[in-house]
């Protein structure tokens, strides 16, 4: 789109809907924003791995029992061409995507309806009984207006940066430890 941002500069951008993130960035056209930038994350995507250990994690927490699923700023349709999402889907239980709630992140309705489409009984959605992991502010501002707690995902150990979270991690290890399996 004739512009050059740096990972830092781009990062606030990726816990939003990328159909918003045209217009946030000032590109009066947002469908030709969103397929560029759908072009790109494809091109770059053979760079993208899960992270170490993270499908141990979840492989345990089915194991154990847990409901598990996904709740994410992307689209049904970016999940779609993803191939690798479908890597992740298969493993969890139900996912909620950008679009399938009248209000997206930061707003506590596509983690309320990941609960509905998983059958947990609204009295049952409480701090001590479920955990909403997450990278972004949104992610975290969602789990709290929720009801649940908040586990920073600190990948790449970037520090909270302003995020309050009741724990955090930074690798697949410190989770496991977070959530005693």
């Amino acid at each position: 789109m004739g512009r050059e941002m740096s990972y830092e500069e781009a990062y606030p951008y990726f816990g939003i809907p990328s159909e918003k993130v045209g217009g946030l960035l000032g590109y009066p056209d947002g469908e030709r924003f969103w397929n560029e930038w759908e072009h790109r994350f494809m091109e770059l995507r053979h760079l993208m791995v899960p992270f170490d250990g993270i499908l141990d994690v979840i492989s345990d927490l089915k194991a154990a029992g847990a409901v598990i699923g996904v709740v994410t700023s992307r689209s049904r349709k970016e999940m779609d061409l993803d191939p690798d999402a479908g890597v992740l889907l298969k493993d969890v239980g139900f996912s909620v995507c950008a679009g399938e709630t009248a209000r997206s992140k930061p707003h506590p309705d596509p983690l309320l309806r990941f609960f509905e489409l998983a059958g947990v009984p609204r009295e049952e959605v409480s701090p001590e009984n479920c955990v909403y992991i997450g990278d972004m502010v949104h992610d975290c501002s969602c789990a709290h207006a929720a009801g649940v707690s908040f586990i920073l995902a600190d990948w790449h150990r970037r520090g909270l940066q302003g995020i309050p979270a009741e724990h955090s991690f930074s690798d697949s290890e410190g989770l496991k430890g977070l959530l005693m399996i």
